[in-house]
């Protein structure tokens, strides 16, 4: 059968550096931080008092007070991007056949603040359960699909993918595939985090994962820099409009880039760290760009999951290595998790956003934090250290990793028509 065109048509941001999507690209590429003192809980007695949180956030001017207590933050941030997205698409003033759209998220934790929550009052009280009746949908990861669709009458596939940190690439890949098997004329997706709370802090404490530089946290998450102590945990939401490209082009649609290839791969190695030869890295990147039916040396940038911690940057340079040979010299490589802090399963949605704006605009995010060069690191890659750079930007990959082993990558390229 004959693969359908798929093309972004619309995108949302709610980021630790911008609450719209052009906030979030001015962010990215002026090179802002995202790092402070956490503001949601007091973190005095935790190991990282720091993060990368949503700024400036009023769920009221987004949402009803009634719909707003129904959802945990996770969802009200999917709410929000998706808001922006359908918008900014004007999907819906074309009076498209609802029955083939679909919304198709990704979360990799989910209401972990409603489950704090209740269970902090349950455990408080006499051991009567007087739970929330909103305790259960508040909490399942699923939850923001439903309410995407509910809101718009979206009643295509329906579902969210949870794969660690590379959920929201896995939804965006399953996206892909619904809309150009020809099953879906557009989908939207993404996805949504927010776990910068007691739990998700003092969990990720516990792993020894997250960076404890609450000296300078704005300089904390330095990927690819030899003093990097770990990750910044972040939390936000990224959303994208994917359309067959013949529907989008029937309505008058405006095309940011075109979607082209998905990979998928697992490590099969550890719980949480990676193969140290970058194997299921390389594995999910050369996937991608079979299925994306190019070759290595057309890829001008590498979005790569580079979270700053000790073993995974280099196992993913040791990766782009093996795929790209001599072309990865050639390659613009960047981390903008330096300026977003990790967004856990929102990463790959709000990283595939960069790509697709890198490709349009012709720019690539820096890696900011760059202070010492890493000797296990070779110096003859380009990391785009410290500040954007200018370039044409036809194809762009899009990496993310979760614990388990799980790896995605998205390819995305420059729309001609």
């Amino acid at each position: 059968m004959e693969l359908k065109r798929v093309v972004v048509t619309g995108l949302g941001a709610l980021t630790p550096i911008g609450n719209t999507v052009s906030e979030y690209w001015e962010g990215l590429t002026t090179g802002k931080s995202g790092a402070a003192p956490i503001t949601h809980f007091d973190a005095s007695k935790f190991k990282t008092q720091f993060a990368c949180e949503v700024k400036g956030f009023d769920v009221k001017e987004h949402l009803d007070r009634k719909e707003a207590r129904k959802l945990d933050p996770f969802s009200q941030y999917a709410m929000v991007s998706s808001t922006e997205a359908m918008a900014d698409s004007g999907l819906m003033e074309s009076d498209p056949d609802t029955d083939r759209i679909g919304v198709i998220w990704g979360s990799g934790i989910g209401g972990l603040q409603t489950f704090q929550d209740e269970a902090k009052d349950f455990f408080s009280g006499d051991g009567t359960p007087r739970l929330n009746p909103f305790f259960i949908p508040k909490m399942i990861a699923d939850i923001a699909a439903g309410h995407i669709s509910i809101k718009y009458g979206l009643r295509g596939p329906n579902y969210v993918t949870v794969s660690a940190c590379a959920s929201s690439t896995n939804a965006i890949i399953d996206a892909y595939n619904y809309i150009r098997l020809g099953k879906c004329d557009a989908i939207v997706t993404g996805g949504s985090e927010a776990c910068v709370n007691e739990m998700g802090m003092g969990g990720f404490n516990a792993l020894k994962a997250l960076s404890t530089r609450n000296d300078s946290p704005e300089t904390a998450s330095r990927p690819f820099d030899l003093d990097r102590d770990g990750f910044v945990l972040g939390e936000g939401s990224g959303a994208l409009i994917l359309e067959e490209y013949e529907h989008a082009k029937a309505r008058g649609a405006k095309i940011y880039a075109e979607v082209i290839g998905g990979g998928m791969s697992g490590d099969a190695y550890h719980m949480t760290a990676p193969h140290p030869e970058g194997l299921g890295a390389k594995n999910t990147m050369k996937a991608a760009i079979e299925d994306a039916e190019i070759d290595p040396s057309e890829v001008d940038y590498v979005n790569v999951h580079g979270t700053s911690t000790p073993l995974g940057d280099v196992a993913e340079v040791k990766a782009i290595q093996q795929v790209f040979g001599e072309h990865a010299y050639d390659l613009n490589i960047s981390s903008t998790k330096s300026m977003t802090g990790h967004l856990l399963g929102a990463a790959g949605a709000i990283e595939a956003i960069a790509c697709v704006l890198a490709v349009k605009n012709d720019v690539i995010p820096p890696t900011i934090n760059h202070f010492t060069d890493d000797p296990n690191l070779d110096p003859k890659m380009n990391f785009t250290f410290n500040k954007a750079q200018k370039r044409t930007v036809n194809i762009a990959l899009s990496n993310t990793f979760g614990f388990g082993g799980h790896n995605t990558t998205v390819v995305v390229k420059k729309y001609n028509g």
